[in-house]
């Protein structure tokens, strides 16, 4: 099976509106920035997006936001984006926000194919709502759902020719989970390399859960907030 596509263009070319995506990256750390642009190029509408975070306004996911492409943001923090603020308090978009951990679980059941679970963060809270609850050793628990979507979105620091890819430090939040949890998995990477030329001691996902890879171009790799030693 090919998977190398020539770039974020060709790799998202079949999503359309209404789908479900995750998006990789722990802030503006390790995010899919050339998949992101791409989508906001084909103007990409009603969107579904499963993200540890919105991004900020002007870069990330913010710029889905600011075309109004998003339908509803599944997430667990979204403090640095005024324009998220404005939609979710205007009834524009759909939010459904959770504990970070509890989103990583059911990013990670959702790819190993486990439908819920019991986990006892968000009890008691607005995150708990109409769910399940059930209690174990004397501790009320939450019943979560595992999450998978039509199209994941990863980004790696390198990947081959066979999808199999390698995070690099904070970036690995989030990729390495969303990667299993995609009907189609899509990987754009700073350095493509051939098959066989990367240490399979050091692959974080493995290419049997990528179905496009590229080698992406011109990372802007933002930084949400930048601090100075006077």
């Amino acid at each position: 099976m090919k998977k190398v596509v020539k770039n974020a263009a060709e790799a998202i070319a079949d999503i359309k509106d209404g789908a479900v995506v995750m998006f990789g990256g722990f802030g503006l750390c390790g995010i899919p920035e050339n998949c992101i642009n791409a989508l906001v190029t084909n103007n990409i509408k009603g969107l579904t997006c499963i993200s540890n975070n919105a991004g900020v306004d002007e870069f990330g996911l913010g710029l889905l936001l600011r075309k109004h492409q998003m339908k509803k943001m599944i997430a667990s923090y979204v403090g640095e984006n005024k324009e998220f603020e404005r939609q979710l308090l205007s009834g524009e978009l759909e939010v459904e926000l959770m504990p970070q951990g509890t989103l990583a679980e059911r990013i990670r059941a959702g790819g190993f194919g486990i439908p819920a679970f019991f986990v006892p963060a968000g009890y008691g809270t607005e995150v708990q709502g109409n769910k399940e609850v059930r209690e174990f050793n004397g501790k009320m628990h939450v019943l979560e759902m595992g999450l998978t979507a039509d199209f994941a979105i990863v980004k790696a620091w390198k990947g081959d020719t066979h999808g199999n890819l390698i995070y690099r430090n904070t970036a690995n939040n989030f990729n390495q989970p969303m990667a299993t949890a995609g009907k189609i998995t899509i990987a754009e990477v700073e350095e493509l390399v051939p098959f066989g030329q990367l240490d399979p001691n050091q692959i974080h996902t493995p290419g049997i859960f990528v179905q496009r890879i590229f080698q992406g171009v011109n990372y802007e790799k933002r930084i949400e907030f930048v601090t100075e030693r006077v």
